[in-house]
């Protein structure tokens, strides 16, 4: 039987390894001037950022860069280069910026879907200006949601008791094995030990999109909802795939849901064909190919399967 000590020696090896791994390719953001309609105020501060592209790219929040008229990179070596903002989606809170420094390090991005509750994560950012300051916790829960400064619902984030403080934002949370699976977005004023990330899964097709277009286009249904397993007896009764779907509890007065009928109660199966288990899956599936465009929506309503037919709109 391991001692106490050996117990906590393989947990300081976990995190000085996660660390070793990632910090490398973890930066400090300095936002200066500026203003857009969200932010009225010039733009001015500090966050975080890291890099996952060799050439150059790092994520980070757009609330850290969102209205700036200039950003400042500084790497891990001390080294300073302008940050040039590829584009931003304040719906996520994430931004994607490009630097031109030689040598960097990127780190790896992992499957936020493999997360469960208690397992063990690590912070990396700069906390009020503090250089790659490093915290450790665990993963308190997933799939909340917390509202963005769009008005948007951001879902399926990750909570962690992983301390951070103003200036973690935009920086990674990384597993033991060093893979990046959140970006660190937001803590609760006067909370204890309550934090949040967007999952990495989220941040790819984000990262996808601003690349492509600079922002990200995104139709809407109208609905809130949360991930519910569904009953074996219903999955082998109607003989489903899947063991998971999206429970409506919610729906916006003239919205495409309304106007297609579906009701809260209902479980989504798919969309246009595809399975949705997970909110993640949905919010993947409602993107600009689909505005205005009539698609198929399996649902169980009191048990049994039907077929809608719903028109998202931007």
């Amino acid at each position: 039987m391991r001692s106490d000590t050996d117990l906590l020696d393989a947990y300081s090896r976990a995190v000085v390894s996660a660390a070793e791994r990632v910090g490398p390719a973890v930066v400090r953001i300095d936002a200066s001037g500026g203003s857009t309609r969200q932010r009225p105020h010039p733009a001015g501060g500090s966050g975080s950022g890291v890099v996952f592209a060799q050439d150059g790219l790092l994520l980070t929040n757009s609330h850290v860069v969102s209205g700036a008229a200039a950003l400042s990179v500084t790497l891990p070596d001390g080294q300073r280069s302008r940050g040039d903002l590829i584009g931003e989606d304040p719906d996520t809170d994430l931004a994607v910026v490009r630097i031109s420094a030689p040598d960097l390090v990127a780190a790896s991005l992992g499957d936020s879907s493999d997360l469960r509750p208690g397992q063990l994560v690590i912070a990396i950012g700069n906390p009020f200006g503090f250089q790659h300051t490093v915290t450790a916790g665990v993963v308190s829960a997933l799939g909340r949601s917390l509202r963005a400064r769009t008005g948007r619902m951001i879902e399926s984030l990750v909570q962690t008791d992983a301390a951070l403080n103003p200036g973690n934002s935009g920086g990674p949370l990384v597993t033991s094995d060093g893979l990046v699976i959140g970006i660190n977005t937001a803590v609760i004023m006067g909370g204890q030990g309550i934090a949040f990330a967007v999952p990495i899964n989220t941040a790819r097709w984000v990262i996808a999109a601003l690349l492509r277009d600079g922002r990200v286009r995104r139709s809407r249904l109208g609905i809130a909802g949360q991930d519910v397993p569904i009953p074996r007896r219903l999955a082998r009764e109607h003989r489903l795939t899947q063991s998971r779907g999206l429970l409506v509890t919610s729906i916006a007065s003239g919205t495409p849901a309304d106007e297609a009928g579906v009701r809260s109660g209902d479980v989504i199966l798919d969309f246009g064909g595809t399975a949705t288990e997970r909110l993640d899956d949905l919010q993947r599936l409602l993107t600009a190919d689909v505005i205005d465009v009539p698609v198929p929506l399996r649902i169980l309503r009191d048990g049994n399967p039907r077929r809608l037919i719903i028109t998202p709109r931007e």
